[in-house]
C-alpha cells in the first residue's frame, strides 16, 4: 500500500448528491482495503452522510457545490472532509425533544470519538470551511498465502 492515498469528488449542493457522496467514499475505502461490513465502514458512511447533508442544507444556496476529500496517510490515519464555500461554521442546535434535526454535528463528533478519532472545522482560503474527521485506519492486513 502506498504511504499516501487520496481521492476527491465535487458534487452539486442538492439532496441527490448525499447518497452519491456516501457511495463514492464507501467505494474508495473498499478499494483501499476496508471491509465494507466493518463498524468503521458503517461509521464513515454515516459521517459522510451527515457532513454532505449539512453542506447541502446549511449553506442556504450560497455554496453551489461541495467537495468530499478522502485521504489515507501512512496506512494509519484516515481523513474525510467535506468542503463548501459558505463561511458559517457549523454549530450545535438546541436538542428540543421533538426537534427532527440539529443533531448532525453531535452524531459526527460522537462517532469520531467512539472510533478513536476527532472532528475538525477548518476555514478555507476562499472563505468557506472544511468539516472533517480523522480516524485511525482499521483495515485488515492483506492475507499472504
Amino acid at each position: 500500500m502506498a504511504d499516501h492515498q487520496e481521492a476527491s469528488v465535487t458534487l452539486a449542493s442538492e439532496p441527490a448528491s448525499v447518497p452519491t457522496a456516501r457511495r463514492y467514499v464507501a467505494r474508495i475505502l473498499t478499494d483501499w482495503g476496508l471491509d465494507a461490513l466493518s463498524d468503521q465502514a458503517d461509521a464513515v458512511r454515516l459521517i459522510v452522510s451527515e457532513l454532505a447533508t449539512n453542506a447541502v442544507l446549511h449553506t442556504f444556496g450560497q455554496s453551489p457545490t461541495f467537495t468530499v476529500d478522502v485521504r489515507l496517510e501512512d496506512g494509519e490515519q484516515l481523513h474525510v472532509g467535506v468542503t463548501d464555500s459558505h463561511p458559517r461554521r457549523p454549530r450545535r442546535l438546541p436538542a428540543a425533544v421533538q426537534q427532527d434535526n440539529g443533531r448532525g454535528m453531535a452524531i459526527i463528533r460522537s462517532l469520531a470519538v467512539e472510533s478513536g478519532g476527532r472532528l475538525s472545522v477548518t476555514p478555507t482560503p476562499d472563505g468557506g470551511k472544511t468539516v472533517g474527521i480523522t480516524l485511525p485506519w482499521k483495515a485488515a492486513a492483506p492475507v499472504v498465502c
